[in-house]
């Protein structure tokens, strides 16, 4: 069976993991862009730690979990945004000022939405936690 969406399977399996209580996932395939969401997360400690196994099938991600992920999910088709925007957008994916963050992609790399308003850049939306 062929994925359709790796990085949205990811999330959900991220987010199914953290509402049954387990403290770690695996998800696969590791793709860098999905490595740089990881630490973005980890980053606001969202997630505690993740690690990256190769299998010889395109490896794998072992995640530990902080149980402190109420919802997370990608934001699909990936919108572009002007930093001037991004308020609109978490009004929409987060359920309040300061709560949660956007992950985003821009030509300063992976970045969350606060990050991506501080240095005054936008990108493409690639999901949200919160």
């Amino acid at each position: 069976m062929t994925k359709q969406n790796p990085i949205a399977d990811a999330m959900s399996a991220i987010k199914n993991a953290g509402d049954t209580g387990k403290l770690a996932v695996t998800v696969e395939p590791a793709s860098r862009l999905f490595g740089d969401m990881l630490k973005v997360m980890q980053e606001y400690g969202y997630i505690s730690g993740f690690e990256k196994v190769e299998d010889g099938r395109g490896g794998q991600y072992m995640i530990s979990l902080t149980g402190g992920i109420n919802k997370c999910g990608v934001i699909t088709p990936r919108f572009s945004v002007k930093v001037e925007d991004l308020e609109s957008w978490e009004t929409r994916y987060l359920p309040g000022k300061g709560f949660g963050i956007i992950i985003l992609t821009t030509s300063k790399g992976v970045m969350s939405h606060e990050q991506a308003r501080k240095l005054g850049v936008g990108g493409e939306l690639l999901g949200y936690v919160f």
